[in-house]
């Protein structure tokens, strides 16, 4: 009987007495093993803290001498909280009681999870005002920021929590301190919309700093759409004339886009012009038209905009015009909100239009931010999902009439070239990280270490070069991005290879889908469980988007098209899987298998648990799927016979052939 088990549901269930029972009569090192014991990463002491089960606390902590710091993972709202101790979990789920006994056990008020969060920034999160009160009587500390940079007063802020904000202020929290990425917590409070906490934060000294992203309150405000508190913050003296006209355009963009409200953009707008045409007036830097945008421009005057009122489409064309000149082409928000009107015509049947705002908002990407960007790498993955649905679904009626229409094979391989550079890039970018981190590291001086906002900064000096540094803080810490961009690249790939023995590719067009596999292929790039594509090719388990039969593997017609482009139907993954190994476990293992076999890949090759393609077969007999005499040949013989006699041959053969030799 596994007395761990019982011991954690009894601490999980709150029921005293089994636990009671289960530990009655153990010598003290046997109780103390099973309540240190984990079970799904939680002590039982973690999971009752969680729970509020007081009486169990009580009794871990007096009867059993349960470790008060020993950490845990515990779950929250879904979310995963790793390495959280006893007191973080009782501060979390709001009970005091809970936690005033850990304290007086001696826990340590400042102890933190792995990601750098404490007890007193868990209660402010949840708004748990006793219990924040508490633990800062108690020698906690409001100052301690998560990896992030995020503070206890950010927290309340952007979580609307108003006596916590109070309260931290009323102990001199620091009202301006930054984020790793430059925010303060007056952006927290305007993004989340609590016009009462920014004005407590203003009474004691909040300044209009600027982001990373180049973002003021004000601008944070108007993309999140808080008019109450844009038109709170245009009125303080320090903001300008062109950061008000900025702030009130923007917000029309984001009423048009996330609120559907277009007399509200139509009325902000209009202000925003009538501002602009004040003495001096101030004019509107028009930018170049473009095509993705249909070459919409800019309205300059209120006249224009009042023939822009009977075409919706124009407006919300004239909202990512507005959005991309403010923001710029590096903020998230530029391209999140291309792509947001994109889907929004592929829900009206107009695929046309989203592949081409997609299509725009990608290049646009892959121009600015740093190679394996998440927003790269998110659009990629939608245009794998897109494809996948056109294919199948063309000729489908939609709503309003529409029909999906069939899917243009150039536009595919528009697309299929830039996750194919995206590889590239992406692997140039990662062994330069791999280089850097082999280099000694320079000791920064202690003013570069932390990041500082400048009140004097403007909402123009978003650049590049903030953005990227950004950026490259998340992509530095993601070993897995190179796999996943590698991965959407494989299912636009998998996608053309299902045309090319249609009519749907010219000849021509065959010769560029071939070249840009041959690209990929020749980049040897590896995914999960250190597999090639050709492996993914062969592999049901491979399939990203599988709702879509189009894009599911195994690929008959990608294994094969790879095959021709010089894929290796003997590499190994990290079991020593070849394709053919996988292909056994997979649908439509006779014509997979034939092409494997045929493109040369040996059929007795053992995996590292010596499993050939005929064990795994089994109980099939191997040749109801192939003729084994038709690829059987005379060095594969020959090599088996070496390894099952265990005859020394290192020395007698040629040394290129100890490899092969070891497949056998």
């Amino acid at each position: 009987m596994d007395y761990k088990f019982i011991v954690f549901n009894a601490a999980r269930d709150n029921n005293l007495a089994q636990l009671k029972a289960t530990l009655y009569n153990k010598s003290s090192s046997e109780v103390s093993s099973l309540i240190s014991a984990k079970v799904n990463g939680a002590t039982p002491l973690v999971i009752s803290c969680r729970n509020g089960h007081y009486d169990i606390v009580e009794y871990l902590l007096t009867k059993c001498r349960a470790n008060v710091e020993q950490v845990g993972s515990v779950s929250f709202d879904g979310e995963p909280i790793e390495d959280a101790p006893p007191l973080w979990c009782a501060a979390a789920a709001g009970h005091l009681g809970i936690v005033k006994m850990l304290v007086r056990r001696g826990a340590n008020v400042n102890s933190t999870t792995r990601t750098n969060s404490t007890p007193l920034r868990a209660a402010c999160f949840d708004g748990h005002y006793e219990i924040v009160k508490y633990l800062v009587h108690h020698g906690a500390d409001f100052e301690v920021a998560n990896r992030h940079g995020h503070t206890c007063l950010m927290i309340a802020c952007y979580k609307g929590h108003f006596r916590i904000a109070q309260y931290l202020l009323s102990l001199s929290a620091d009202v301006n301190r930054c984020s790793v990425k430059g925010n303060t917590a007056l952006h927290d409070c305007a993004e989340s919309g609590s016009l009462q906490i920014l004005q407590l934060l203003l009474k004691h000294g909040a300044t209009m700093d600027v982001d990373y992203y180049g973002m003021t309150p004000l601008l944070a405000a108007s993309v999140t759409g808080h008019m109450p508190i844009v038109e709170h913050l245009i009125t303080l003296p320090c903001v300008s004339r062109e950061s008000r006209i900025h702030a009130l355009e923007l917000l029309g963009a984001t009423y048009v886009d996330r609120k559907r409200d277009m007399a509200a953009a139509l009325s902000l707008w209009r202000r925003a012009l009538e501002e602009r045409s004040l003495d001096p007036p101030l004019e509107k830097k028009v930018q170049e038209p473009v095509p993705a945008y249909e070459m919409v421009r800019e309205v300059t005057s209120v006249e224009e905009l009042e023939e822009m009122v009977l075409d919706p489409d124009e407006m919300r064309m004239q909202a990512l015009v507005i959005r991309q000149r403010i923001l710029g082409p590096t903020h998230p928000d530029t391209s999140y909100y291309i792509r947001f009107r994109g889907a929004h015509y592929a829900d009206a049947g107009r695929f046309d239009r989203c592949i081409e705002l997609w299509s725009y908002a990608l290049t646009m990407q892959q121009k600015i931010l740093q190679p394996l960007s998440p927003m790269t790498q998110s659009s990629l993955l939608s245009f794998a999902e897109l494809f996948s649905f056109m294919l199948v679904e063309a000729g489908r009626l939609l709503p309003r009439g529409r029909v999906v229409p069939p899917i243009e094979a150039d536009g595919m391989l528009t697309i299929f070239y830039k996750a194919v550079n995206e590889v590239e890039r992406g692997q140039a970018f990662t062994l330069e990280q791999q280089k850097d981190q082999q280099q000694p590291q320079k000791q920064l001086p202690a003013a570069d270490k932390s990041p500082s906002c400048s009140a004097s900064s403007s909402a123009s000096s978003s650049s590049s070069t903030t953005l990227l540094s950004a950026h490259q803080h998340d992509c530095n810490h993601d070993p897995n991005a190179l796999s996943r961009t590698m991965i959407s690249a494989i299912h636009i790939g998998c996608l053309l290879s299902s045309l090319l023995d249609t009519d749907a590719l010219n000849p021509e067009m065959r010769r560029q889908v071939m070249g840009a596999l041959y690209r990929l292929n020749r980049l040897k790039v590896r995914v999960r469980f250190d597999r090639t594509a050709l492996h993914y090719a062969c592999y049901r388990e491979g399939t990203l988007a599988g709702r879509y039969p189009s894009c599911q593997f195994p690929s008959v017609t990608l294994a094969k098209a790879l095959l021709e482009v010089g894929a290796d139907p003997n590499a190994i993954d990290e079991a020593g899987n070849t394709p053919l190994h996988l292909a056994t476990m997979q649908p439509y293992v006779e014509p997979l298998s034939h092409i494997l076999l045929e493109g040369g890949a040996h059929l007795d090759t053992k995996n590292y648990a010596g499993e050939t393609f005929e064990s795994l077969l089994a109980p099939t007999p191997m040749h109801k799927v192939i003729d084994p005499m038709k690829y059987t040949t005379l060095a594969c013989l020959a090599a088996r016979t070496i390894k099952k006699h265990d005859i020394r041959y290192e020395g007698t053969v040629p040394a290129t052939l100890y490899e092969f030799i070891e497949l056998h």
